[in-house]
């Protein structure tokens, strides 16, 4: 269970960091009010996972879960570049991930 409680912990992570870009620097109520949501969620659900999983393992993937997200709608939603390199180093935290998991 507590592997299903980081991975939403980490979808939550996306949530709000691309939450933070439609706040406006905080001007705006209801995208503030999600986006702090989303991180209270977050770090609950990260909170929870912690309970059975190594700290070191469970904050690299929460937080690798997050930056990939981030990244990738960073290029949907947000037009930022693709480049090649760009995306190989998103495969490189995806092969992190893959990792962490297979040796905990």
């Amino acid at each position: 269970m507590a592997w299903t409680y980081l991975f939403f912990a980490g979808l939550f992570e996306i949530g709000w960091a691309i939450g933070l870009k439609y706040t406006h620097g905080f001007t705006r109520l209801v995208p503030t009010a999600l986006t702090v949501g989303s991180m209270v969620v977050s770090l609950g659900l990260l909170g929870l996972a912690l309970k059975s999983l190594p700290l070191g393992t469970a904050y690299a993937i929460w937080t690798g879960i997050g930056t990939i997200g981030t990244a990738v709608l960073g290029i949907i939603l947000f037009g930022e570049p693709a480049t090649a390199l760009r995306l190989a180093c998103i495969g490189l935290i995806v092969a992190g991930i893959v990792g962490l998991k297979l040796v905990s």
